[in-house]
């Protein structure tokens, strides 16, 4: 029978007391590190940059701390002072003034972030695209 030195054993964790049995043995890993290995980090585009971020969306909890970090990403706030304020008013729709926030799917579907609930948002998202809202125009016929 083949056991493990001591050593051997900092890395894992055993699950049923019996350190002599190699199928008892498990990896440990923290929760973390666990989500971070089967959900990867999205790409974020902002039109018109041609420089992508990468976000982590397993390190937050909500559209809301989504929505936070976008801003931080993307928008200049010159005065901290301001930032709680602004803060508690945020979302998606506000985030980055002028743009609007979707996602590609797993599918390679366009959706408006914020159409599902978070968990299945991370789950699905594989990129972020933030697109410039069109003013509209009117034609005005002189005639």
């Amino acid at each position: 029978m083949n056991r493990f030195d001591e050593e051997s054993l900092k890395h894992y964790k055993v699950s049923n007391m019996d350190p002599s049995n190699p199928r008892t043995m498990r990896p440990a890993f923290s929760d973390d590190d666990l989500v971070a290995a089967l959900v990867p980090p999205v790409t974020v585009v902002l039109e018109g940059r041609s420089i992508c971020q990468r976000i982590s969306l397993h390190k937050h909890s909500s559209y809301h701390s989504l929505a936070r970090a976008l801003r931080q990403m993307f928008v200049d706030i010159p005065d901290s002072s301001n930032e709680t304020n602004l803060d508690l008013d945020l979302d998606l729709s506000n985030a980055i003034p002028g743009y609007l926030i979707a996602y590609e799917d797993i599918e390679n579907d366009l959706l408006l972030v914020g159409d599902l609930n978070w968990k299945d948002f991370v789950r699905v998202a594989k990129r972020i695209r933030i697109l410039p809202v069109k003013a509209k125009s009117r034609k005005h016929n002189k005639e």
